[in-house]
């Protein structure tokens, strides 16, 4: 390992983290020294495997960039947002931060991250889809890079359709409906799966089917609530009617603290015959199915009713800079992520980000990282979402966001659980999703 590149921590309690930042100068492409030096870190959730890649990166960097120095830095992913929080406020927090989008409003509104110079931000406008660079936005500038990419589509076992006689996916609701019921017929415990005790696997599904009905969670300026729209009702009302027909099973939809659980079970199994979730699952589900995996594929999201179009809710992961670093630390920052998201970083036209990415199953959002694993992405599985990605709806990034979600969260599970009904759970939704809202301003 080069002694100037180090991963500092892998897996370890926000207290033990270092993440100590050095105010010294930096060097040009060509090596000139502009003074001592310049360390930046470099803080992630990823595990072991990934950070090893992105050290090769920085190692591969700082042999391009003399006296520039890159750590490597990582905590599991529910201390990620706690650690950015808390030492990310002062000169000695984390240079570059991976996070999750919906976070960005409140960083950018507290002044804990810097917007992206002009270079970078135009190149995330010209080399991203809008919905992706929109994610990595705030207030009208670029905050970040965007990297992962989710999004979500029907998953089904071709097996189990087979043997109910389902010739396709279903492509609106009536043709998902009568599946269902062919499934059921067949034996199948859980036709339509649905997932409950998990956030962004509760919310995120409803989100998509309702953009595929022409509606939104928030309305356009994103200041208020959409969800008592006749759209919206039409979705929970499917909800409804799938839980009151025994169509979808909640006892096997429980997802567990690490995101897999239940739901997850049922599914490899065989107890569930089709469920709407995201990308980045596909390795845990292979492991799980083994040989049956080959039976998975995926496809859009069932169009509704009052919709025109399959739309799948996305949100993307992105990189960030920290606006307490040093002058030098963040010029240094940003060109460190410019290499690493350029197609000179990776393999055969590839950036390293988006190898890392695809190494993890998960899709990259650059264009180039598309089009560069093009010949992997083109599977049953993954192509759809490939696919969807040119009418995705991102999920909203503004402030009180997370607060909103959990309160949908919890009136949809409501709905599933049959303890309200369709209308009384987007009226509860509406008016907890506003305060939220409004608590954030």
């Amino acid at each position: 390992m080069n002694s100037r590149i180090r991963i500092a921590a892998v897996g370890i309690a926000v207290s033990a983290v270092a993440l100590a930042g050095c105010s010294s100068a930096s060097s040009d492409d060509n090596g000139a020294d502009k003074g001592d030096g310049v360390t930046i870190t470099y803080l992630t959730h990823w595990g072991p495997d990934q950070a090893s890649q992105l050290e090769d990166a920085a190692e591969a960097f700082s042999a391009k960039n003399e006296g520039v120095t890159v750590e490597i830095q990582s905590v599991p992913f529910d201390q990620l947002l706690s650690t950015l929080a808390t030492q990310g406020t002062g000169p000695n927090g984390p240079t570059i931060t991976n996070i999750y989008t919906a976070w960005l409003p409140q960083l950018a509104t507290d002044g804990i991250i810097a917007p992206a110079p002009d270079a970078v931000a135009s190149a995330v406008t010209a080399d991203y889809a809008a919905g992706f660079a929109e994610a990595a936005s705030f207030d009208g500038a670029v905050y970040g890079i965007p990297n992962e990419v989710a999004l979500y589509q029907t998953n089904y076992n071709t097996a189990l359709f087979a043997d109910a006689g389902v010739a396709a996916a279903p492509t609106n609701w009536d043709e998902m409906v009568a599946a269902g019921e062919a499934l059921k017929a067949a034996g199948v415990q859980n036709p339509i799966g649905f997932i409950t005790a998990w956030g962004n696997g509760v919310v995120h599904p409803f989100l998509s089917f309702l953009a595929s009905n022409g509606g939104s969670f928030l309305n356009e300026d994103g200041t208020a609530s959409a969800l008592t729209s006749p759209e919206a009702l039409e979705v929970a009302e499917l909800y409804q009617e799938l839980a009151a027909s025994g169509l979808t099973d909640v006892t096997l939809s429980t997802a567990d603290a690490n995101t897999t659980g239940p739901y997850l079970d049922a599914f490899s199994q065989g107890h569930t015959g089709m469920l709407v979730m995201a990308n980045w699952w596909k390795s845990t589900l292979e492991s799980a199915m083994g040989d049956g995996f080959a039976d998975v594929a995926s496809a859009p999201i069932p169009v509704g009713p009052s919709g025109d179009v399959s739309s799948s809710v996305s949100y993307t992961w992105a990189t960030v800079v920290s606006s307490k670093a040093a002058e030098a630390e963040q010029e240094a920052a940003w060109e460190f992520l410019e290499f690493l998201n350029g197609s000179d970083s990776g393999e055969a036209g590839s950036s390293a980000m988006g190898d890392i990415l695809m190494g993890m199953g998960i899709l990259p959002s650059s264009s180039n990282d598309l089009e560069a694993h093009a010949a992997t992405l083109d599977t049953p599985f993954l192509k759809s979402y490939v696919d969807a990605q040119a009418t995705a709806t991102p999920f909203p990034t503004v402030n009180g966001i997370a607060e909103a979600t959990t309160a949908l969260q919890t009136e949809l599970e409501a709905l599933l659980n049959g303890q309200k009904d369709a209308a009384a759970a987007m009226a509860a939704a509406d008016a907890a999703v506003n305060a939220a809202l409004d608590a954030a301003r």
